[in-house]
């Protein structure tokens, strides 16, 4: 049988969905969490559209309407890696609540990493970040979108004002224990 095959005594795939508003470090502690896990990653920058990072790029936060498309997106790819029996670890801001209802909606078990931060350390971030679309100006609106993980979902989070591989042994302790 194929490794990445599911069997009736494989438990079933879990996504893990690092979530949080831009400058909270959501890809590199997602690539670190998927490296240490063997978990498959996914960009979830990537699956915006062309005009969509235009439009952030030019300081234009996104409606709702442009954004369904993608988290659609997210969650197809979740679908077709779960199918495969495969875990995945995937970026996405996932604000609000019916965003991550819709990435949830995805078969297997969804989990969400909400990191956390002051708007400082997260403006300092952003604007020391070279070459990423996403302007300090839009942090704001983001702050204002932001609703946090509620007790009924499952998910948990963590400050990120703590050294990458804390935060790593951390996250995949609290994954462990859901």
């Amino acid at each position: 049988m194929d490794s990445s095959s599911q069997s009736a005594d494989t438990p079933p795939a879990t996504h893990l969905v690092v979530m949080g508003v831009a400058g909270s470090g959501k890809s590199t502690l997602a690539r670190a969490l998927a490296d240490r896990l063997g978990w498959t990653f996914a960009e979830g920058d990537d699956f915006h559209s062309t005009a969509a990072v235009a439009r952030m790029h030019a300081g234009v936060p996104l409606t709702d309407q442009e954004r369904w498309p993608w988290l659609d997106r997210i969650a197809a790819w979740t679908a077709g890696q779960d199918a495969c029996g495969r875990s995945t670890v995937v970026t996405c801001s996932a604000l609000r609540r019916v965003y991550r209802d819709r990435l949830r909606a995805a078969p297997g078990r969804t989990v969400f990493l909400h990191l956390t931060g002051s708007p400082a350390v997260l403006a300092r971030r952003m604007v020391d970040r070279p070459g990423h679309f996403m302007p300090a100006s839009l942090l704001p609106s983001q702050l204002t979108t932001l609703e946090p993980l509620a007790a009924d979902e499952a998910g948990f989070s963590l400050d990120i004002d703590r050294p990458r591989t804390e935060l790593v042994d951390l996250a995949v302790a609290r994954l462990r224990d859901s």
